[in-house]
């Protein structure tokens, strides 16, 4: 997919004009990161708006133990880093590539701002993603604070099934690259625990691993477990 066509597909951008777009491709900077690379480092100035043009972005918290937790993953055409551009504050959490030749398209806050000022139903979307994003950080803490991790991790991979799922004779392929270490660090646990509760799943026919892939078999009986 063109720049273009990414940005026209962004609930955000869709009410720009023709000549805005064009001056909103101008402003963009495209960046390219390895894998492990860091986009932006948590309290980091909120100067750009990211996008997701190629590969796959994970945000995280590093915490004082040394342990980092995984707050959301990021597919292609996906934006991320909004909330601290809208808020104008500095990131709260760290964002770093997840694939080899991942590649980013940053848009200045002020350009962004600009628009904002002169299009109200910018406005409207800005509203909307940051509840969606309350949402989320309340159900995860929900999850952290009370679920058993069976509960957490059944959450996660629900979650990753809305976001990048997509329909196969075998159920519910999820299109990113996810280690068992990805998801403890979503679910808030150890490594060992998150391969024990895979296993049963896999054993239970509830997921699968296909092709390098997580699989989810049967979706009503993770939803029955993830509580959602």
């Amino acid at each position: 997919m063109e720049i273009k066509e990414i940005i026209r597909s962004l609930p955000l951008f869709s009410s720009l004009s023709d000549e805005d777009i064009a001056k909103t491709l101008e402003s963009l900077k495209e960046e390219v990161y390895d894998k492990g690379e860091y986009i932006f480092m948590e309290g980091d100035p909120s100067e750009w708006l990211c996008i997701v043009k190629i590969g796959e972005v994970r945000i995280m918290k590093h915490s004082s133990t040394g342990k980092d937790i995984i707050l959301d993953l990021f597919s292609p055409h996906e934006i991320f880093g909004g909330v601290a551009v809208f808020d104008k504050k500095p990131y709260p959490a760290t964002a770093q590539a997840m694939e080899p030749k991942t590649v980013i398209l940053k848009l200045p806050r002020k350009w962004l701002l600009s628009l904002i000022d002169r299009y109200p139903s910018m406005s409207s979307e800005a509203v909307k993603y940051l509840g969606s994003k309350l949402r989320d950080a309340h159900i995860m803490m929900k999850n952290l604070a009370v679920e058993r991790v069976e509960n957490r991790i059944a959450a996660v991979l629900m979650k990753l099934a809305e976001k990048a799922g997509e329909k196969d004779k075998n159920g519910t392929r999820l299109n990113m690259h996810l280690t068992r270490q990805d998801i403890a660090e979503m679910a808030g646990t150890t490594v060992e625990t998150a391969i024990r509760v895979m296993s049963r799943f896999n054993k239970e026919d509830i997921v699968k691993s296909i092709e390098g892939r997580i699989v989810i078999t049967d979706p009503k009986k993770l939803t029955e477990i993830s509580g959602l």
